[in-house]
């Protein structure tokens, strides 16, 4: 079978595949780039459901690369949407309280966002319903004006347009399959020959890092993220809420989207699922998956008392009234009645640490001069693509 080859092989052509096709490009015009997608079209699976917010960055530890990117991700992303003319919805969020217990982690969210050089204001209550007047807060808000919305699937095809337009080739429908030797893979029924291998491949990162050698310390569990979807005509929200999170927890709670079209959203649930692209119930279950998944899930929710009480607390988010309950809590007024619909469904690929039993917090990067990993590209990987990218092909190349 003859080789197909090319200088960089990129395997996934999700947000962070694309992202370091263009970095890559922009380093080594002269190199050749292919890019192996699985599926017969962009965002099929993570970059395509997220949430499509852009984040401004004081989520994270000073000294995580999420803080490191978040911020000029926002930015970048941003002026490009901007001159191409793709949607973005610049509204804000505020982050309220329910109590005097949330306060703490508030004050951390503010020193967070300053140490991250984040814009971000704490404000009383008076101030809060200038900015968002149906926002229910105790006391004090954190207001992010950087916050923004975006059509995740434009910026997808955006790259792929730009990246074609200096000569990058795409090959659809051409699942990774097995590593052949060093630098050669077999994808659908192709065999591809690269000087060096990156693979984005998202919820399936870490199956092809284990061919390499690498990412033998993980292994990513699926969380499904589900939105419901308003119908009505009442526009009672004007900018994105946000609770008090808890930052021992990857997930930032129910809280209110508005979309680039304007439709407002609750959300997201973060239920384990039990094969990496269990969309609906029944759907795409692959037996070693699960076997696999609810191992480490029982594992989880034995040994990892914080992992059992996430879990609880989430389960509870599959009824659309408890998801109403929790979105009622941080607002004065919502018609509880149009929010009757479910959004699509998107999977996070969330990374456990298989000897310490905690979920990653953070970007892991592995690999060697052959090839290179890139693994928990999670939120907010979307937002920080770019500077990433930067970041990864400055590093590693």
């Amino acid at each position: 079978m003859p080789k197909i080859k090319t200088d960089f092989l990129i395997i996934g052509a999700g947000i962070v595949g694309l992202a370091l096709a263009l970095k890559l490009k922009t380093r080594f015009p002269e190199k050749e780039i292919i890019v192996l997608e699985k599926e017969e079209t962009l965002g099929a699976h993570s970059s395509g459901r997220n949430s499509g917010v852009l984040h401004a960055g004081f989520y994270y530890y000073p000294d995580s690369l999420k803080a490191k990117f978040t911020k000029k991700g926002n930015e970048e992303l941003t002026r490009y949407c901007e001159a191409k003319g793709l949607s973005i919805k610049k509204c804000g969020k505020v982050v309220v309280t329910k109590s005097e217990e949330d306060l703490p982690t508030l004050y951390e969210l503010k020193r967070r966002g300053e140490a991250n050089g984040v814009e971000v204001y704490l404000i009383d209550e008076k101030e809060l319903k200038e900015i968002e007047p149906n926002a229910r807060t105790f006391q004090l808000a954190l207001w992010s004006p950087t916050t923004s919305t975006v059509n995740p699937i434009e910026i997808l095809h955006a790259f792929k347009t730009d990246l074609e337009a200096e000569g990058v080739r795409f090959f659809f429908k051409t699942p990774y399959q097995k590593r052949l030797g060093e630098n050669t893979v077999l994808a659908g029924d192709l065999v591809f020959s690269a000087e060096k291998i990156i693979n984005a491949a998202g919820l399936y990162a870490d199956k092809i890092a284990k061919d390499f050698g690498f990412g033998k310390d993980y292994v990513i569990l699926p969380f499904k993220g589900l939105y419901l979807e308003y119908t009505g005509n009442s526009q009672f929200i004007s900018r994105n809420i946000y609770p008090t999170p808890n930052l021992k927890n990857p997930f930032l709670g129910v809280h209110f989207t508005i979309k680039v079209d304007g439709t407002i959203k609750i959300g997201p649930t973060a239920t384990p699922c039990f094969s990496r692209e269990n969309y609906q119930i029944f759907s795409n279950l692959r037996f070693s998956e699960l076997v696999e998944i609810t191992g480490y899930l029982g594992l989880l929710f034995f040994k990892n008392p914080k992992f059992r009480s996430l879990a609880w607390d989430e389960l509870k988010k599959y009824h659309r009234n408890y998801l109403i309950k929790e979105a009622k809590k941080l607002v004065y007024q919502m018609d509880e009645k149009g929010f009757n619909r479910w959004g699509k469904p998107g999977i996070r690929a969330q990374l456990l640490n298989k000897n310490t039993l905690e979920l990653v917090q953070d970007f892991v990067i592995e690999g060697d001069k052959h090839s290179l990993h890139i693994l928990n590209a999670v939120s907010p990987a979307f937002t920080a693509c770019l500077p990433f990218a930067e970041y990864v092909v400055t590093r590693f190349f």
